[in-house]
């Protein structure tokens, strides 16, 4: 029998709304790596200086590798996570 073989997924820091930004700074890790994720889970919650929110996983999967940890700045688009879905 054939296995099904799972795809890999980057997902990146999405953008933050034309007055928020360009970057924001993760205040809480939601995964690790191993984790099982729904579709629109938790990954991390993001902080600016106008708002805190939390990104969503894009597909449900398995967290293979947390790309961020708490206090990193991280700027639109750069990779927060790997996934396999």
């Amino acid at each position: 029998m054939k296995r099904k073989t799972m795809a890999k997924h980057i997902v990146n820091l999405p953008s933050l709304g034309d007055d928020a930004g360009n970057e924001a700074t993760v205040s809480f890790v939601y995964v690790n790596a191993g984790d099982a994720v729904e579709l629109e889970g938790d990954l991390v919650e993001m902080v600016t200086d106008k708002a805190t929110f939390n990104v969503p996983c894009p597909k449900a999967g398995t967290l293979v590798k947390m790309l961020v940890a708490e206090g990193d700045t991280v700027k639109v688009g750069d990779p927060i996570c790997e996934m396999e879905a």
